[in-house]
């Protein structure tokens, strides 16, 4: 059996412009049809193995994947190549919102019936589309595998900042104003840490390298185009700088309270990071991180340990006080306006939004439609929390040298990223959020004290109670390997 360090690399373009639709736009509350595009969308494949031990992670430029896509992906490359073992293929997203969905649950009932039109690309038409690319890059990068060596480094960039404002009435809004006199604070800090592994040939030629942000990729979140955002356009720049076969996976680290824009500093400092040239803003951060980066010396022969753990967390649950609240407030909501027009004034009002000329958001998260689906979701969360306590999924853990790397569906907020990364044993930790099945926001202790978008029910499956479980099991699982 080959004991060397393997390693493989593949890139494909999923932009599905060849398809001939019109593109729906994934990771709003309303439909955007695209009108172009801004930069293409890939799928980014690292295959390792060392003896009987492997992992394949594939990196996707898309909002977010559910199950289904990852179940089909798996049994589609099985078909294709026998021996790849489904479980230790693991898929991420960089979290733009400016690509076709990948998920089925819930777009028509949220975006309405434009999506049942026959000119446009359905959720169902684009899993197909990139489930046989993807599967394909998939064994392209496993039977690409060639000995090679991995050297770590680190960086710093400001790139990810909170997005909560909190005020002290006790309440805290995504993108709230900053300026109003009873603006207290942020909920939580940033992470400008910058986690680098490179991989190399046996030549010592760098091949590619993951590259690990605590901030999601989506500068172009309200535009009309087609992006890859930042992630894609630093990948970009590092082909530029060490070839046209060097692929970089981006990763991002536990951020599901950061976003790419500075709220106190009211964008005096740097572009908006709600327009295409905040795009190459952060990317040439982001490309500055890397190019001063010092790493360590290769590594050829590392310790290489990877596993598939199943995790049970205990669903966020809504008490009984809770439900009979959020009926009497949903009564008297739509009494004022049914969901079917509040949901046409709220269109309305963001694209009136986004013509005023400056920064987003466009859509308010406090707007009367966003209120009835917030207490909807309460109703129904109550409704079915018996029958589903819980939520189960798979977290690939890795160690390669003194480096971790494990991930959870989620977008995780801050606060556990940080817990993990302070327990853990290796030199450096990569923790990846939003990979595997789309399971929402897992809020910190006080985004849930404090409400708001990212903190309430509708915004995810697991709270704070489960948030300190995962991290245990994660540091848990992950030492084991070090010890």
């Amino acid at each position: 059996m080959n004991e060397k360090l393997m390693i493989g690399w593949s890139e494909a373009d999923i932009t599905p412009d060849s398809l001939g639709k019109k593109i729906s736009l994934y990771g709003q509350y309303y439909t955007r049809i695209a009108t172009g595009i801004h930069s293409r969308l890939k799928a980014v494949v690292l295959a390792v193995s060392k003896g009987d031990q492997s992992f394949i992670n594939v990196g996707l430029d898309n909002t977010g994947v559910m199950q289904f896509f990852i179940d089909s992906l798996r049994a589609k490359v099985v078909e294709k190549e026998p021996a790849i073992d489904p479980k230790m293929i693991f898929v991420n997203v960089i979290h733009t919102h400016s690509s076709p969905s990948l998920a089925i649950e819930g777009v028509v009932d949220i975006w309405g019936d434009e999506l049942g039109e026959s000119d446009v690309l359905t959720p169902e038409e684009y899993i197909a589309f990139t489930v046989e690319i993807v599967s394909d890059a998939v064994v392209e990068a496993w039977n690409n595998r060639k000995a090679g060596g991995i050297a770590k480094a680190f960086g710093n960039a400001r790139i990810g900042h909170c997005r909560r404002a909190v005020y002290s009435n006790g309440k805290a809004e995504m993108y709230g104003d900053t300026t109003r006199p009873d603006f207290i604070g942020m909920e939580a800090g940033e992470d400008t840490g910058v986690e680098m592994l490179f991989t190399f040939d046996e030549n010592g030629k760098k091949t590619g390298m993951l590259l690990n942000v605590a901030c999601p990729s989506q500068v172009m979140e309200s535009t009309y185009v087609v992006s890859s955002d930042f992630a894609g356009a630093t990948r970009e720049l590092l082909k530029k700088e060490y070839g046209e076969d060097f692929h970089t996976l981006y990763q991002i680290s536990p951020a599901g309270c950061q976003s790419p824009r500075d709220l106190v500093r009211h964008y005096t400092t740097e572009p908006d990071c709600w327009h295409a040239d905040g795009v190459d803003f952060l990317a040439k951060r982001l490309f500055d991180a890397v190019k001063s980066a010092e790493l360590s010396g290769i590594d050829y022969d590392p310790v290489f340990a990877s596993k598939n753990v199943e995790v049970s967390l205990p669903r966020r649950k809504v008490t009984y006080q809770a439900y009979k609240a959020a009926e009497s407030e949903l009564a008297r909501l739509t009494a004022i306006m049914p969901e079917v027009e509040a949901f046409e004034a709220f269109c309305a009002e963001t694209h009136a939004n986004e013509k005023i000329d400056g920064p987003g958001p466009y859509d308010s998260k406090l707007h009367h439609f966003v209120l009835i689906k917030n207490e909807q979701a309460v109703i129904e969360r109550y409704k079915d929390q018996d029958a589903r306590p819980n939520i189960i999924f798979d977290m690939n853990v890795i160690r390669l040298g003194d480096v971790a790397i494990a991930n959870s569906p989620f977008e995780l907020y801050l606060y556990y990223g940080q817990n993990i990364k302070a327990r853990s044993k290796a030199f450096q930790t990569f923790l990846i959020q939003l990979a595997g099945c789309a399971a929402g926001y897992l809020p910190s202790p006080e985004a849930e004290q404090y409400g708001g978008y990212g903190g309430l029910i509708i915004n995810g499956q697991v709270g704070s109670d489960g948030g300190y479980k995962l991290a245990d099991i994660t540091v848990e699982e992950i030492n084991k390997l070090f010890n």
